[in-house]
């Protein structure tokens, strides 16, 4: 059974006839009766009596009427779903980004797309690390990734996103005068507080505070990343935080000043090498256009 015959055999309904049906419809009679007498075929049952010049339903027609109505319907309704997927009136957007990327910059992306396209729902998952990343693409469970450093692209298209400032974190009162750089040596002598071992924050913190093979001391480990800033600010150590964090932590008190040398991360976009959907292009193009804020100043402190 196909739709084009359940359009045909509603239009004979509609038309009382062959005759009027095949001028409604645009196609010749012959054709539209063999289209007929192959849906009578399929379903293994005579759905017009024929009456002279017109017709009449039989029992089994009539059973067939609002379910072939119904069917139509539904087609309707998947086209225009399609179609508002396309033209971004509808739809959804899948993606997995480390916990500090989704924080920045994919916050101020997902902000910049949905002024764009309000009617595409977004929604993010939070992985461990960049490996599960890639493979949350590359198996189909979001479209897009937001990784750190990801090894393995095969399969795998992306885009490097401008670089993403790190920044000592201190307590209040704390902390280099004037808002002054704090060399990663120095910061690498504070209690630390990190998020656990295996974690893409923790993995930055050790890598980039590892003095002379020697590695930092990280005196409060905790998986809750939403209690780093008021750990800080209740003076239980120090972090080290993307630019968005630090911000927070600048306004309610913290010491935020940046480090020498510079500690950049760059974060990368990737995604499944077929064909994309209509949102993800359009999400992508907007990676594209992230300016580079990797050497801005440090946040303000909060006024007293």
């Amino acid at each position: 059974m196909e739709r084009r015959q359940l359009e045909y055999f509603l239009a004979v309904v509609r038309s009382g006839g062959f005759t009027n049906a095949s001028r409604r419809l645009r196609i010749a009679q012959p054709s539209l009766s063999q289209a007929i007498r192959a849906l009578e075929r399929d379903l293994g049952a005579t759905l017009f009596h024929r009456l002279g010049r017109g017709v009449g339903l039989t029992a089994a027609g009539e059973a067939l009427v609002r379910p072939a109505q119904q069917v139509l319907r539904d087609f309707a309704t998947a086209r225009a779903s399609v179609e508002s997927v396309v033209e971004l009136a509808g739809g959804r957007l899948d993606i997995v980004a480390l916990t500090t990327l989704a924080v920045d910059p994919l916050a101020d992306l997902i902000g910049r797309f949905r002024e764009k396209h309000p009617l595409v729902d977004v929604r993010v998952s939070d992985p461990e690390h960049d490996d599960a990343v890639t493979r949350m693409v590359r198996t189909g469970e979001c479209e897009l990734g937001l990784a750190e450093s990801p090894v393995d692209l095969e399969g795998l298209d992306h885009l490097r996103l401008p670089g993403q400032q790190f920044f000592a974190v201190l307590p209040p009162g704390s902390g280099p005068d004037g808002g002054q750089a704090v060399s990663v040596a120095e910061l690498a002598k504070y209690p630390l507080i990190s998020t656990p071992e295996g974690t893409a924050m923790r993995a930055l913190v050790d890598r980039a505070l590892t003095i002379d093979g020697r590695p930092p001391r990280i005196t409060v480990e905790t998986t809750h990343r939403a209690a780093i800033v008021p750990l800080v600010l209740a003076g239980a150590g120090a972090a080290l935080l993307p630019r968005r964090l630090a911000v927070d932590a600048a306004g309610q008190g913290a010491v935020v000043v940046p480090t020498t040398p510079l500690l950049v991360r760059s974060a990368v976009m990737v995604w499944r090498c077929e064909q994309r959907s209509p949102a993800a292009v359009r999400f992508v193009e907007l990676c594209g256009q992230v300016p580079d804020r990797a050497a801005a100043p440090a946040p303000a402190p909060a006024p007293e």
